[in-house]
C-alpha cells in the first residue's frame, strides 16, 4: 500500500485519468473528490465488497431447471 500526505486542495493523479483530490479535513472525516473517466467505476470499499459477495452468492446457488417434454 502506498501511503502519501496531502493537504487541503492537493490532489493525487493515478495513470493520468484519475485525479483524488482532498476537498475539506473536519475533526476525523476527509472529503475527497475523484474525477475519473465514465468508464471507470467507483465504489465505497464496504459496498464493493457487498457487491462482490452478492455476486459469489448468486454464482453458487445454481437452479436446475427440469426438461419439459
Amino acid at each position: 500500500m502506498l501511503i502519501l500526505s496531502r493537504r487541503k486542495n492537493e490532489s493525487i493523479v493515478i495513470d493520468e485519468r484519475i485525479v483524488i483530490t482532498i476537498t475539506s479535513i473536519e475533526k476525523d472525516q476527509v472529503k475527497i473528490g475523484i474525477e475519473a473517466p465514465k468508464d471507470v467505476k467507483i465504489f465505497r470499499k464496504e459496498i464493493f465488497d457487498e457487491i462482490k459477495k452478492a455476486n459469489l452468492e448468486a454464482s453458487s446457488s445454481v437452479t436446475i431447471i427440469p426438461k419439459i417434454k
